[in-house]
């Protein structure tokens, strides 16, 4: 069992140190969040009971390939990948110059964990078609390994045309490819395309539902004997019990926040200390102690 946290509503200078933090503890990976930007009208409806956006439209949202270049930089063997990286709001060329260097620079630390995405806006200003954003993603997931292939590399498809060019640095072993998303489009993508699925937080119940709708999904397109991960969060509590009895779900990688309950960090307060990050510490040493030391 794979134990994960992510840096989302971080402040972003904080989470370089928090990265070195739980690389020390033995946390096996990270995952960052992705937002290009928030518009002053929005009228695409997060997927949601309310509609709206959870955050507040200054929350930062840092680069995530610079973000995990830094983490990269300053840690020797935590994982990073994204819940999620709105690829289709990018060109493919870009989206896979960015995940290559990351690759690379991280000695094959990296997986990219990609998703349709929901705001329009964002599409809008990136000069990115919105409509077709689905399929465009699935010829990008499969156009993705052949551009990372080193030498001179191409691709001609539907929505992208590559001439033959060569694209450096490139990974030296396959970067995975995961998929974020609860739609049946997104599980079927993953099920179909993919290496592995991100999900969101669920009850023991919806998070059952989810690996067995993948199962079925993956038996439909003959891949249920290749390697999968399944990446989710569980409303229980973290502990051993829970990731014990999620490995038995057949979850591969559980993510959590040690410090959701530390007072003044998840409201951004930090009472004036000098170094900011240091609130994280002693949550995450905690967690390390009484529940990453005792999972077998």
């Amino acid at each position: 069992m794979q134990i994960w946290t992510g840096t989302a509503f971080m402040h972003t200078t904080e989470a370089v140190p928090v990265a070195r933090m739980l690389d020390e503890a033995g946390f096996d990976g990270i995952v960052v969040s992705d937002h290009m930007i928030y518009p002053r009208h929005l009228t695409s409806p997060y997927p949601s009971p309310t509609g709206k956006p959870m955050w507040t439209p200054e929350t930062a949202w840092p680069d995530s390939w610079v973000l995990i270049g830094a983490m990269a930089a300053v840690t020797q063997r935590i994982r990073f990948t994204n819940a999620v990286y709105i690829a289709p709001a990018r060109p493919l060329l870009e989206v896979a110059k960015q995940v290559a260097t990351a690759a690379v620079l991280s000695a094959d630390r990296v997986a990219l964990t990609v998703g349709a995405g929901w705001m329009r806006e964002e599409f809008d200003v990136m000069g990115q078609d919105f409509t077709n954003r689905g399929k465009r993603l699935d010829e990008m997931i499969q156009a993705l390994p052949a551009l990372w292939q080193g030498g001179w590399v191409s691709w001609r498809g539907k929505h992208y045309q590559v001439p033959e060019l060569m694209l450096e640095p490139h990974p030296s072993n396959p970067v995975p490819i995961m998929c974020g998303g609860e739609s049946d489009a997104a599980l079927r993508r993953a099920a179909r395309l993919c290496d592995g699925w991100v999900g969101n937080a669920y009850t023991w119940e919806d998070a059952a539902q989810k690996v067995t709708q993948l199962n079925t999904m993956r038996r439909e397109y003959g891949r249920e004997h290749e390697p999968f991960e399944i990446m989710l969060a569980l409303r229980d509590p973290p502990t051993v019990e829970t990731f014990t009895r999620a490995e038995d779900l057949g979850v591969t990688a559980v993510m959590c926040r040690p410090w959701a309950t530390t007072d003044g960090i998840a409201s951004g307060a930090h009472h004036g200390l000098e170094l900011p990050a240091e609130r994280y510490r002693e949550p995450i040493e905690r967690f390390a102690e009484n529940v990453l030391a005792k999972i077998p």
